[in-house]
């Protein structure tokens, strides 16, 4: 069956950097766009990055454009997100997902496959 499970999680302060990694298994990785999201309390689920199956195209939302960057290796089934200049307003739970290649055009949806999420705290 189609797990991802995401690691990496932690404590970082204000400015720090982390690296989240997504091991996916179950399913035919290279043939599917993958995507980070997050969740802080009280808030809605967010789009934060996604990297394509194929030509590796990026989406980024724009509050971590230029901080964060998503990555694939296909030969380990893995998808990274490298976090950099860490902000308090970035702590939340981050979600790695899958979806089965779509249009590159819309890489911030359509994702029908999560992980159980990983915590990230930043403190001030």
């Amino acid at each position: 069956q189609v797990q991802l499970v995401e690691s990496g999680g932690g404590l970082v302060q204000a400015g720090g950097s982390l690296r989240l990694s997504c091991a996916a298994s179950g399913f035919t990785f290279s043939s599917y766009d993958m995507g980070w999201f997050r969740q802080a309390p009280g808030k809605e689920r967010e789009f934060i990055a996604a990297i394509s199956w194929i030509v590796r195209t990026t989406s980024y939302a724009d509050s971590v454009k230029g901080r964060f960057t998503i990555s694939r290796d296909n030969a380990k089934n893995t998808v990274y997100l490298q976090m950099n200049s860490l902000k308090p307003e970035d702590t939340a739970v981050y979600y790695c997902a899958a979806r089965f290649r779509g249009r590159l055009d819309n890489l911030n949806t359509g994702y029908n496959y999560w992980g159980p999420g990983t915590q990230v705290t930043v403190s001030s």
